[in-house]
């Protein structure tokens, strides 16, 4: 059984992820920067803390890396309050406040912080409305994941919820159409209709979508595949049908 990860929710790591936390104002207890001569990417960080009056604390390499949970800082660190999630009836909000059909992307139980962070970041270029989680058995937005992202969490919505197949409900009421992706799903991603409000459902990474969220789904489709395997990393495969359904958004509508 897949335990829930949370690790260091509380801090931001990593040059791009701090970057973008001060330029999306995210509130910032205390920043942490490697001793000695910054370069500029590290200089136009301190810069944008002092303006925002965040205190600026200069520790050795040790000391980052002692508290670093991605093991990979960049030799900067934020302390901030941990994300605040939205709600999934918040996400659909923000996509009729543009004028847009919902774009939202589904994670079933995904456990790895690097797959998410892909995710989100993905989804985030994409021009999504939203992301979903689950609160249980699954990775939350920790560190790992907001380095991963890139930077992409400070943008993207991201409603935690007790239950996908509730909250799947929630989006069918709203007149969501819910996608699932599986191996041996009927429907061939390239001619599959995903104009309009859409949810796409990303399984977990051993697993895929678990038996009740793949019932709840009004299609499954599938990944054409042409060589020896048969399967794609989760944020592989994300990417590839986020951005099947971004480019179907893009194209002219008839009448």
């Amino acid at each position: 059984m897949k335990e829930e990860i949370e690790v260091n929710e509380g801090y931001i790591e990593g040059r791009n992820a701090v970057l973008e936390a001060l330029r999306a104002e995210r509130t910032i207890d205390k920043l942490y920067i490697q001793k000695g001569e910054p370069d500029s990417v590290l200089s136009r960080i301190v810069g944008l803390a002092r303006k925002a009056g965040i205190p600026i604390v200069e520790v050795d390499r040790r000391k980052l890396d002692t508290m670093s949970a991605t093991h990979a800082h960049q030799g900067v660190i934020a302390s901030a309050s941990a994300k605040e999630y939205v709600t999934v009836q918040e996400i659909i909000d923000i996509a009729r406040e543009k004028g847009e059909d919902p774009f939202i992307v589904i994670c079933d139980e995904i456990s790895d912080p690097h797959n998410l962070g892909a995710i989100i970041r993905t989804a985030e270029c994409a021009g999504a409305h939203g992301v979903i989680i689950p609160k249980r058995r699954a990775v939350g937005l920790n560190a790992v994941v907001s380095k991963t992202s890139a930077g992409a969490v400070e943008y993207m919505p991201v409603a935690k919820v007790a239950n996908i197949v509730s909250a799947i409900e929630e989006l069918k009421k709203a007149g969501v159409w819910v996608y699932g992706t599986a191996a041996d799903g009927q429907n061939d991603l390239w001619h599959t209709d995903m104009k309009g409000a859409v949810a796409i459902v990303i399984g977990s990474e051993g697993d895929g979508m678990s038996r009740l969220v793949a019932e709840s789904c009004d299609f499954k489709l599938s990944i054409p595949m042409a060589g020896h395997i048969d399967s794609l990393n989760a944020s592989c495969s994300a990417a590839i049908v986020i951005y099947e359904a971004m480019r179907q958004r893009l194209l002219p509508q008839k009448g």
